[in-house]
């Protein structure tokens, strides 16, 4: 697989961190992952590198529960600076909760392009690399 795509893991939990990212690299599915702690140190990423645009990631897995800033509240502030951001980027909300009101709030947010229940299966991370490489810019 063409691994020339930028991965960022938005997630407190360091036990998935390690787990996604060692499976990120074991498929081969990344030339870069990024790994931040809560929405707030992602969102400071994507700011500070509106004008860098091979250091954006190209997928975003991210989470909901997380201190400081939640994955909602992430895309809140996502949407506002999004019409900068001259790259495509996916967003999938992979979470733990399957509470239905959380899963119907990332389905009624266009800028996520789905919702997946942790854990992420290894097959999942590959359908979702593959999906982004043939979908349209």
């Amino acid at each position: 697989m063409k691994n020339f795509y930028n991965i960022c893991v938005i997630d407190d939990d360091l036990i998935y961190q390690y787990t996604i990212t060692k499976t990120i690299k074991a498929f081969d599915l990344a030339k870069n992952v990024m790994v931040f702690s809560d929405g707030e140190e992602g969102l400071d990423f994507l700011t500070n590198n509106l004008d860098e645009i091979e250091n954006l990631p190209d997928i975003i897995l991210l989470d909901i529960n997380m201190p400081i800033m939640d994955g909602f509240q992430f895309m809140e502030e996502y949407v506002k600076i999004k019409p900068k951001i001259e790259k495509k980027i996916i967003i999938y909300m992979v979470s733990s909760s399957v509470d239905p009101n959380d899963v119907e709030r990332a389905k009624k947010m266009s800028e996520i392009s789905d919702y997946i229940i942790k854990p992420i299966k290894p097959g999942e991370l590959v359908s979702i690399v593959e999906s982004f490489q043939t979908s349209p810019n």
